[in-house]
């Protein structure tokens, strides 16, 4: 599997392609033959160099954004920070801009705790950490909204009114991802010097060869990734 990726991203560099999409790797394959790498994002943050990466994943009526990636839920209290907060807004913005086309993107910031910490009745991280987020990517000149309470700002990102949600932690953007796109969701690392997208699912080994796996995620990963080549390569010619 290491092999596999460490061709693909040869290639990009060396020009033969111009973007990579991933087939799901088994992470516990991966541990087993040595490697430290807890998935596909931080295995390709190091062959490229690459410091500041941003995990989404994206359907038609969902774009979501992770501040943290693939950690116990009790180190995100460790782990978030006003720095990696606006690190994440701005490497999706710059992500939309290039690769998807839009002008102006409106991104929406969940919460952490319930009701956006109910001033701070339920925590205070949305006082000290978000909101100070917030505000300094808005002084950047990004359209931010937010802290807003995951339990409502979901439905209306699926309605249309963000281009993409910046989620704090894994489970908080990809259980209503998948609730709307199961089967069709595209997983995208922005911030690499390489475009990359990848299925949304595991490898599923207990299917393999039953004819039952659903090849939808895959061929949508890979029409994004054209797509996006696309748009990139229309905004160097602009």
């Amino acid at each position: 599997m290491v092999k596999y990726i460490e061709e693909a991203v040869t290639r990009v560099f060396d020009g033969t392609i111009d973007a990579i999409t991933t087939a799901p790797i088994s992470k516990k394959a991966l541990s087993e033959a040595g490697y430290s790498y807890p998935g596909h994002t931080e295995l390709l943050a190091e062959l490229t160099g690459s410091k500041e990466y941003v995990m989404m994943l994206a359907g038609e009526r969902l774009k979501v954004a992770l501040v943290t990636i693939h950690c116990s839920l009790r180190d995100v209290f460790h782990l978030l920070t006003a720095e990696k907060i606006v690190t994440t807004i701005r490497i999706t913005h710059d992500a939309l801009v290039k690769f998807f086309g839009e002008a102006h993107p409106k991104i929406a910031v969940a919460a952490l705790n319930p009701h956006a910490g109910e001033e701070g009745l339920f925590g205070n991280e949305e006082k000290e950490i978000i909101k100070p987020a917030i505000m300094q990517a808005q002084q950047l000149g990004f359209t931010i909204e937010g802290p807003l309470p995951p339990d409502t700002l979901f439905y209306h990102a699926a309605q249309g009114k963000y281009s993409a949600v910046i989620s704090m932690y894994h489970d908080q953007g990809l259980i209503p991802l998948k609730l709307l796109h199961f089967e069709d969701a595209v997983n995208i690392t922005l911030g690499l010097p390489l475009i990359r997208t990848s299925v949304d699912h595991g490898t599923a080994y207990n299917i393999a060869g039953t004819g039952k796996a659903n090849p939808l995620s895959l061929v949508n990963a890979l029409k994004l990734a054209a797509g996006m080549v696309m748009h990139r390569n229309t905004k160097k010619e602009n």
